[in-house]
């Protein structure tokens, strides 16, 4: 393999190569760092690069190979994480430059498991402020950038980790998602995105915010890649408020698994919102095509989401106060959303009123199997478009585009988001599949059957694969 190659190459057929001695942990992220020295600076997929720290686990895990006979699973994997995640000794910011300086003395939970794995940590991954947006551009910082069409966003809050993997500058990423925010930019940048059902992913060290909206997850090139990750990251942790026993067998078992007929519900109108862009709209459709094709049953219906718009806005919006950061230090968006933070009491009501009206939504899944949606309700927007618009436009605008994805954060089910194609701006369209609580497995076999069906990994931006042109607009940019 070249270069270009082998910073494409799925996480786990990298971590066969290693284990064949065919290439080695410091040459690969001796690739992925020379890829992010010439890309991040366009694509401001990355707030931090750990670039001395991961050379020196990649020199070691080098030298290991030589001695180790059993080995993790992925050992020497070059992955990003999430600069909402703590990495002991390495910045945290939040997106927020006041925290440039917020260097934590532990790691989160989920990074634990990523290291027991065997991975190797290359960086942080750009985030919107606080994880707020679909969209990764926060003050003081490059904003991320879309690598299929670089005038577009790659979605948010993880828009800096689908576009570091989109871009072969990691191998796989971790995500977060309180209101689509793996969907999204998985969505975005033509990739895989899960997120797991409530109690899969420790919030370890610490308990639970937001009343458990929000989770860690994977974001990869394949559906196989993504559930070998969602296997490392899922598990008990001593204390944890909820959690699911373990899957048996293993999500990558589900991921190779075939799967029976199913029953599938679709819809490309989510109420009380409106219906999807022409794109949107279109993805669903060719997927439902495409499963009647392989024996499934489909039937188009939906949930009504109307009683859930209200209090999840309540319980979501309260994650800016409960980021302690000063008003003053904060965008002109998330200063309006502290705003209209409440007491405890209307909290804890509109928790009650978000579980309430989550039962009847889960309750739909008694008659079906899973859920076709589009991911957002249109095409990724330009970087800055909304800039000019007041807080609250921006806030609605965002109600508008991302309501397919906060229902299954309020329900704690699973949802998996694909690619599906291309818009006329070349920008990857997507759907995701919403599954019955705690079905990841039944999610995952599906995802990779529809994938055998209709190949993805072969797609690679140009932006990102052609390195003659990199270079050249790297030193145009410099000039």
């Amino acid at each position: 393999m070249n270069e270009i190659d082998l910073a494409f190459a799925p996480a786990l057929e990298q971590a066969q190569l290693i284990r064949r001695r065919e290439v080695s942990p410091l040459e690969l992220v001796q690739i992925y760092l020379k890829r992010i020295q010439n890309l991040n600076p366009q694509l401001g997929s990355y707030f931090t690069v750990m670039a001395e720290q991961a050379l020196a686990d990649a020199q070691a895990k080098t030298e290991m190979l030589t001695a180790s006979k059993e080995l993790p699973p992925f050992f020497g994997v070059p992955i990003s994480i999430k600069d909402l995640n703590p990495v002991a000794g390495v910045p945290c910011t939040f997106g927020n430059p006041a925290l440039l300086n917020n260097i934590l003395d532990f790691d989160d939970g989920v990074v634990t498991r990523i290291k027991q794995a065997g991975f190797i940590l290359l960086g942080k991954t750009a985030t919107s402020e606080i994880g707020s947006f679909p969209y990764t551009e926060p003050t003081g910082f490059p904003p991320a950038r879309n690598p299929w069409n670089l005038e577009y966003t790659p979605g948010g809050s993880s828009g800096g980790a689908a576009a570091a993997v989109a871009a072969g500058l990691c191998a796989i990423a971790q995500g977060s998602d309180g209101g689509g925010s793996i969907r999204g930019p998985a969505a975005c940048c033509g990739l895989v995105g899960i997120k797991p059902a409530r109690g899969r992913v420790t919030h370890a060290p610490v308990g639970d915010r937001l009343s458990g909206i929000a989770t860690n997850g994977p974001i990869a090139r394949t559906v196989a890649d993504a559930a070998a990750l969602l296997d490392v990251m899922s598990g008990y942790v001593t204390g944890d408020p909820y959690w699911l026993p373990d899957p048996e067998p293993s999500f990558l078992t589900a991921s190779k698994e075939r799967i029976g007929k199913l029953r599938v519900a679709y819809a490309t109108n989510i109420a009380p919102i409106g219906e999807a862009d022409a794109n949107c709209k279109q993805g669903v459709l060719q997927t439902v095509k495409l499963l009647e094709e392989l024996g499934h049953t489909v039937e188009e219906k939906c949930p009504d989401f109307s009683g859930l718009v209200e209090p999840f806005q309540f319980v979501w919006q309260t994650s800016v106060a409960a980021s302690g950061i000063p008003a003053e230090a904060l965008q002109p968006v998330n200063r309006f959303l502290l705003a209209k933070t409440g007491s405890a009491g209307e909290y804890l009501q509109a928790v009650y009123q978000m579980q309430m009206v989550s039962r009847l939504i889960v309750a739909f899944f008694n008659t079906v199997d899973l859920l076709v949606l589009p991911v957002y309700l249109h095409s990724p927007i330009r970087v800055g478009e909304w800039a000019n618009l007041t807080p609250e436009e921006t806030f609605q605008n965002i109600i508008n585009w991302v309501a397919p994805c906060p229902p299954f954060n309020a329900t704690g089910q699973p949802a998996i988001a694909l690619p599906v194609g291309f818009d006329e701006q070349g920008v990857p369209i997507s759907v995701q599949l919403v599954g019955k609580p705690a079905q990841e497995a039944t999610l995952i076999s599906l995802a990779a059957q529809l994938e055998a069906a209709k190949p993805w990994i072969q797609h690679r931006p140009a932006f990102a694969t052609n390195y003659s042109r990199i270079q050249e607009s790297v030193v145009r940019s410099q000039e």
